[in-house]
């Protein structure tokens, strides 16, 4: 099975370009499966109902978030009604949404999104490790037949997303880092047969400081004064990485770090 993981997409650029031009890379990369992080699709900074709704129409087949999920009303709410969007597992139990689903499309084998959070550098939240033991038990017991497992490591520390890419090795056929919005060059397969990538980056504009308006970001650091940040205008690209996964055991058997330049 081949799997598409797009980086964070950043605002309307972001998602206008992977409304536009996904078909075109679905058919060019031979994808059974397009996944994203979805959490700064909405004005750059969170996302809306609206906006999951519009990426799902564009074709995407599961979105993971971060610490940004919250931000507009309506998504607790729309989470609770649609599955295919996450948010990370290891937020307390009472939080709405939920942090794995499993993937079914007709043809193609089941495949289980699973999105957690870190801790170093971000919110006191709970242990993504315990976290992703014990879903990984929960899928064993009740979904025995979902071999490829992908997690969404949304987190700041390259130190901690390696660690669970260890942690993880020959249990699922992927961890990949979001949320520095720079696409890493780090990817390949671990030892036990698990796909890594520190960052798959983002979807947004180019000329730009992590998908936001240059200026306002150059002057908060040269007078530490607030500062309203803006999505960039310009050119885009969409990164993220290519997978290719044994269908039967989940094993990867290939991770390429991927970029298109709209």
């Amino acid at each position: 099975m081949r799997i598409l993981y797009l980086g964070d997409i950043v605002g309307r650029p972001g998602r206008l370009a992977v409304k536009k031009h996904l078909p075109g890379i679905r058919e060019a990369e031979a994808v059974d499966m397009v996944l994203a992080n979805a959490e700064n699709a909405s004005g750059g900074l969170g996302l809306t109902a609206e906006g999951a709704g519009e990426l799902f129409a564009s074709g995407l087949d599961g979105l993971s978030s971060g610490n940004h999920i919250w931000k507009y009303r309506d998504i607790p709410s729309y989470m609770q009604r649609e599955p295919r969007l996450l948010r990370p597992a290891n937020y307390p139990p009472d939080v709405p949404g939920r942090g794995m689903v499993v993937l079914r499309r007709p043809g193609l084998p089941p495949v289980a999104l699973l999105n957690l959070m870190g801790r170093t550098y971000m919110q006191a939240i709970d242990c993504p490790f315990r976290t992703a033991d014990a879903l990984l038990a929960e899928l064993d017991a009740e979904h025995p037949d979902v071999k490829i497992r992908i997690i969404d490591f949304h987190a700041e520390a390259t130190s901690e997303k390696a660690g669970l890419g260890w942690h993880l090795d020959g249990r699922v056929s992927a961890v990949l880092g979001t949320h520095t919005h720079v696409q890493t060059n780090d990817a390949r397969l671990l030892r036990k047969g698990t796909a890594f990538l520190s960052d798959l980056g983002m979807c947004g504009p180019v000329d730009s400081c992590l998908g936001m308006s240059i200026e306002p970001i150059l002057r908060k650091f040269l007078t530490a004064s607030p500062e309203r940040f803006e999505v960039a205008d310009g050119p885009v690209a969409l990164t993220g990485a290519l997978l290719d996964i044994e269908d039967t055991t989940g094993r990867a058997l290939s991770i390429r770090a991927w970029r298109f330049n709209v």
